[in-house]
């Protein structure tokens, strides 16, 4: 029901903030510009999913391989410590738990088209353990927000635009970047383990949450000794390697195994063909909403009442440029990158509000095409507290970007 509520929200204010341009300020295009972003944003949502198929069926052969090769349990089995206590309602051992380490491992690398079909592949073996298939269940929205928090270690399509922007220090972003988006996962694993009544103080729990800080900690100060041409170097490197690593390691571990490879691969392929194809009715909906709320200039109305009310608490406005990015990111994603390419245009890519908007942008992941994507690819409808835990974690990120920043930055 919250997406219900959600997507028709979109449309009504859309509606009326159109009506009052149209009555008031006599903009007689707006109309107009409406009806040309639902158009364009439907051709959008089809060429996304069209260009989706091959990733998907790659990824999906990959993770078939690995399910008749029984990788993908040898790594259930290693992660159950842990999961176990994330997802106590997904059995030990289980296939999903596998895909769920593959899922978070290639968002925690900045690998996007390989997350999204590992992703897609845990969706589905979690609702084969789902018995309200038209329900999210809890497994499904702990999975979810994880994904949506947006945990990466290396931003490295964000530096990439600030190199190409001028900025005389493109990397100058990676830290404040991994404290803002990790805790923006901590608030979202938090708020949902409340919700489920997940015990989080315990013995496996502690030991990866200290094994992660030691890496991070260990990352970065191996990133600050290296220049900015280092960083980018090493980080997609390191990155490639991995990415192509995996890819062998299911193929081998299938020809250890002596299972037919190719037709293991085929019949992967087939479902990532069937996957993308389900998920372009569930894209239409979300980036046509989120297109026309766009287009009527309700975003715009709503950064101008946040730095309204932010002037009148007599705090800095400083950082109000850099909210449109910020509340454009839990809509879309390449929504969010246009608007802060053009934040720096406009301010600066080494201005407070560069920085800021670039921060924000990695804060976490897009929600609500993430919602529209995993949920639509297996027919959920009800999503129950997926969307508030969610944007729970989103609004954490959107504060600890500002405040991290100016610490940073200011």
């Amino acid at each position: 029901m919250a997406l219900n509520y959600i997507w028709v929200g979109f449309f009504v204010v859309a509606f009326i903030v159109a009506i009052v341009k149209l009555c008031v300020w006599g903009d007689t295009g707006i109309f107009t510009q409406l009806v040309n972003s639902t158009f364009d944003s439907s051709k959008t949502a089809f060429e996304i999913s069209l260009g989706m198929t091959g990733i998907l069926s790659l990824w999906l052969g990959l993770m078939k391989i690995g399910e008749r090769s029984g990788m993908i349990n040898v790594l259930s089995q290693w992660l159950s410590p842990v999961f176990c206590r994330l997802f106590p309602d997904i059995p030990k051992g289980h296939p999903a738990l596998g895909s769920i380490f593959m899922n978070m491992s290639a968002n925690m690398l900045g690998l996007d088209n390989a997350a999204t079909p590992m992703g897609l592949k845990a969706m589905k073996e979690l609702q084969e353990l789902n018995p309200h298939k038209d329900t999210a269940s809890n497994p499904m929205i702990m999975f979810l927000v994880l994904n949506t928090s947006g945990l990466i270690l290396i931003p490295m399509t964000i530096m990439v635009y600030r190199a190409q922007l001028g900025a005389s220090q493109p990397t100058d972003i990676f830290i404040p970047t991994l404290i803002t988006t990790s805790i923006s996962t901590i608030v979202g694993l938090v708020a949902v383990s409340i919700s489920q009544r997940i015990n989080l103080i315990c013995k496996p729990i502690l030991m990866l949450i200290g094994g992660i800080s030691i890496f991070f900690g260990a990352l970065m100060w191996l990133f600050i000794q290296l220049t900015r041409e280092e960083m980018a170097t090493y980080s997609t490197l390191i990155a490639n390697i991995v990415l192509f690593t995996a890819i062998m390691s299911f193929i081998l571990w299938g020809v250890k195994k002596k299972i037919n490879v190719y037709d293991a691969f085929i019949e992967g392929a087939k479902e990532g063909f069937h996957t993308a194809i389900c998920i372009i009715p569930y894209l239409v909906a979300f980036l046509v909403a989120i297109a026309v709320f766009r287009a009527s200039g309700a975003m715009d109305w709503a950064v101008n009442g946040i730095s309204w009310c932010v002037e009148r608490c007599g705090l800095d406005t400083s950082f109000v440029g850099a909210l449109p990015t910020a509340l454009m990111k839990s809509l879309s994603g390449s929504g969010a990158n246009g608007l802060m390419i053009d934040c720096i245009k406009q301010y600066g890519a080494d201005s407070f509000v560069g920085h800021v908007c670039c921060v924000c942008r990695g804060a976490s992941d897009t929600t609500f095409y993430i919602l529209a994507v995993y949920f639509g690819s297996v027919g959920i409808t009800k999503t129950r507290n997926a969307v508030t835990c969610g944007l729970i974690a989103d609004f954490s990120g959107i504060i600890a970007a500002i405040i991290i920043s100016y610490i940073f930055f200011s």
